[in-house]
């Protein structure tokens, strides 16, 4: 029996597959595969390895995108080769290919091409916009955490009375949840420190 897989990828847990599913209209949901995570040219994708293993011949692999498949054209001949040799065809964004053609694996590859290429870009407009950034200074990266005794003068500001956690924030120039931070610390320390 024929049947369709899907697979759907993002590269970070808060985004939404909406629109992914969409496009897997049709295909059952216990036949779909959803993977959220790695990015970049990373190959560990258990989700899609899941799918690999449970085509069968005759079934077609169903994606939204070739980018949601495949992360560049290494990657998709791997893909292209493991669906060749279980005789799975393979639908894109609802066209059909057939990985074992050789006009079928041309369309794949060269939408892969395109894929890496959009993600080259766009990785390029990335660095671009943070080394503009840095130069102006606005590229500030992680806040380092304060020191056991800038925490101490934290809470020692705080508890003076004169002022709110905004206050000893904006004076050692950490954030609110910094100071918050190092109130629960210093209390989780010596108990019950007002």
């Amino acid at each position: 029996m024929n049947e369709s897989i899907g697979y759907a990828g993002c590269s970070l847990d808060e985004q939404d597959l909406t629109a992914q599913r969409g496009i897997l209209l049709g295909v059952a949901e216990d036949r779909t595969s959803h993977q959220y995570g790695p990015t970049g040219t990373n190959r560990d994708r258990p989700g899609l390895d899941q799918v690999l293993a449970a085509v069968r011949a005759g079934d077609t692999l169903v994606a939204p995108e070739p980018d949601r498949l495949v992360r560049s054209v290494p990657d998709a001949r791997v893909v292209d080769g493991s669906l060749v040799s279980c005789g799975v065809e393979l639908s894109l964004g609802g066209t059909h290919y057939d990985p074992a053609d050789p006009m079928g694996k041309t369309f794949f590859n060269t939408l892969t091409i395109f894929a890496e290429f959009e993600m080259d870009l766009l990785r390029m407009r990335t660095h671009g916009g943070m080394a503009v950034a840095g130069a102006e200074g606005k590229l500030k990266g992680r806040q380092l955490e304060p020191t056991t005794r800038q925490r101490a003068n934290l809470v020692k500001e705080h508890h003076s009375g004169g002022h709110t956690i905004a206050g000893p924030a904006e004076l050692f120039s950490v954030s609110r949840a910094t100071v918050y931070r190092a109130l629960e610390r210093i209390q989780n320390a010596n108990g019950d420190v007002r």
